[in-house]
């Protein structure tokens, strides 16, 4: 059985303090939502907020199992088009926010990536690398791992930009494009 990921901590990404616009439920009983992304899985959640809390875009909240002071409950995931127009557009920016202070883990990605069949290796999944990219990634990381998205830049030849390369991949995943998940969680 595949135990579920859950998210310690989500970004906001849009804050709805009247609900949604479309719920034609009376004023008093619509709640609060935010719309949020994990920042370890880029899970994309809809979350309601304590009483008297507003959250602002690009806020760091806590919905761990611990005592969450913003957090009332978690609604549950939301899919990519269930987004607000505000959302989808600050999603990009946050994403890249998570990428560049978690540099570390996605680097890690390109030293430690593996073969997916024997056909396939979970480096090529990464939009515009191919057998070429793939093939000297692999040999410069045997000589010495990868320090940063820099180091990665300056000893392969002609590499799309690691960072933009890995949040392309992330936004992808979120859309569902393909079957293989590097990033997101489900």
């Amino acid at each position: 059985m595949k135990q579920e990921i859950k998210e310690e901590y989500a970004i906001v990404l849009d804050f709805l303090p009247n609900g949604y616009p479309f719920d034609s439920r009376p004023m008093h009983m619509k709640t609060p939502i935010a719309q949020a992304i994990g920042k370890q899985h880029f899970i994309l959640l809809e979350l309601v907020p304590k009483k008297g809390q507003f959250l602002q875009p690009y806020k760091e909240v806590y919905m761990g199992s611990g005592k969450r002071e913003e957090i009332h409950h978690i609604v549950g995931k939301i899919p990519l088009e269930k987004l607000t127009q505000t959302a989808k557009l600050e999603l990009d920016l946050v994403i890249k926010d998570i990428v560049m202070k978690d540099q570390t883990r996605f680097v890690n990605f390109f030293n430690t990536a593996g073969p997916i069949n024997t056909r396939r290796h979970q480096l090529e999944l990464l939009p515009g690398i191919g057998k070429k990219h793939m093939w000297e990634l692999l040999e410069r990381r045997k000589e010495k791992p990868f320090e940063s998205f820099d180091d990665i830049k300056t000893r392969v030849k002609l590499m799309p930009n690691p960072e933009t390369t890995i949040i392309k991949r992330i936004m992808s995943e979120l859309q569902e494009e393909d079957r293989y998940k590097l990033f997101v969680g489900t």
